[in-house]
């Protein structure tokens, strides 16, 4: 055999190899679809909330008849009441009231004697609104609940990534799949730290010249000692363009990287119940002082209003980046696993309404960040 004979040959050999690999590589698949397992850890720490409520701090609100225990409970330590001498001392206020409403060995109270109670038979009666009088009271109009918030919990779902492919390392993801019921865990109590200047009524107006200094810690709901503080309905579409590395029907295993945008919708939300039970008796708390009878709303009681709660969470829009890998399996069928990341938070609020006013009660919102680390098992096709 000649050297031009052994030539020719091998650059037909060449050629032959050529043409196949270029045929191969043109018929790519322009289509791929990968279902599997779907585990998101949210990474997100809680956010405070922060509570405004129709209470004017500005305005005086009538106290109205009020317990004796509640009446008692307002005052702290350090309020302060003339000493009753006529030259201007002052003495602890909260030691000398106790001491008006302590039941004598006859059954009866001096409070009962001097007609401080709204019925003089009965000691365990109320504070009549003509004595409490008057009060401007702050910390009840706006707050920030520090150590509080929400945070999501873990879910798993089934995960579905669909995949056009612009050539053989680029191409377009939608990652998707059945919407998980999440877990919203709650953190921290929310209190309302109320204080105040009243102004008593007449009988009590000479010994308070400057006003009776109130304050009360108000619990309104406590978030942390709940499993779940509610439940949710997450949608969180994402859509990714990715470049994968390697050369199909020459690579086995090739990794790829990715980064898009994901939308992220939140339906059915549903509270604790004891939690939407607080916040319902937060909003007759808030109606009774609207009302004149801040006495009755420092005791816990019903009000006018109708309250019930209403609770939103705002879509949003998120960077995410993934990084992953394929396994072929043979020509079509192939493995997939990948990790994602996305900075996702939104904003959620709690209303509370009157439903017979619709006038809003109570407004407390938070931002709550879920930044997902999202895990995907999977098996894949091509076509």
């Amino acid at each position: 055999m000649t050297k031009n004979h052994v030539l020719k040959k091998l650059t037909i050999a060449t050629s032959f190899l050529v043409i196949a690999n270029m045929s191969y590589a043109a018929e790519f698949k322009r289509f791929s679809v990968s279902a599997g397992w779907m585990h998101v850890m949210p990474q997100g720490k809680a956010n405070p909330f922060n509570i405004n409520t129709a209470v004017d701090s500005k305005k005086q609100y009538g106290i109205g008849d009020i317990s004796q225990a509640g009446f008692l409970n307002s005052i702290p330590d350090t309020a302060v009441m003339d000493d009753g001498q006529g030259i201007g001392n002052m003495m602890p206020a909260k030691p000398f009231l106790t001491e008006i409403f302590k039941p004598n060995s006859m059954g009866g109270s001096m409070a009962q004697a001097l007609g401080f109670l709204v019925d003089n038979d009965d000691v365990d009666s109320d504070v009549s609104g003509a004595i409490t009088g008057d009060a401007q009271l702050n910390g009840i109009e706006q707050w920030t609940a520090q150590g509080t918030g929400l945070e999501a919990d873990n879910v798993d779902t089934f995960g579905l990534m669909l995949n056009y492919y612009i050539n053989d390392n680029v191409s377009l993801q939608l990652m998707g799949g059945i919407p998980p019921k999440v877990d919203i865990k709650g953190k921290g109590e929310i209190v309302a730290n109320m204080t105040g200047l009243a102004t008593p009524g007449d009988m009590l107006a000479p010994l308070f010249p400057n006003g009776l200094d109130i304050a009360q810690d108000i619990p309104i709901t406590d978030l942390g000692n709940k499993s779940k503080a509610a439940t949710v309905r997450a949608w969180t579409p994402a859509l990714e363009a990715q470049y994968q590395f390697g050369k199909a029907g020459v690579n086995k295993f090739r990794p790829y990287i990715g980064a898009g945008v994901m939308y992220a919708r939140f339906t059915g939300i549903e509270l604790d119940s004891q939690v939407n039970r607080d916040l319902v008796a937060a909003g007759h708390m808030v109606q009774n002082i609207l009302d004149n009878q801040a006495g009755a709303a420092l005791d816990g009681k019903k009000s006018s209003a109708n309250p019930y709660v209403k609770v939103k969470a705002e879509d949003s829009f998120a960077p995410i980046v993934s990084l992953g890998a394929t396994y072929d399996i043979n020509e079509n069928w192939y493995g997939v696993a990948s990790v994602s990341y996305a900075k996702l938070n939104n904003k959620t609020t709690i209303d509370v309404i009157d439903s017979k006013t619709g006038n809003r009660l109570i407004r407390g919102s938070t931002k709550v960040d879920i930044d997902p680390l999202i895990t995907f098992v999977g098996v894949g096709y091509r076509f």
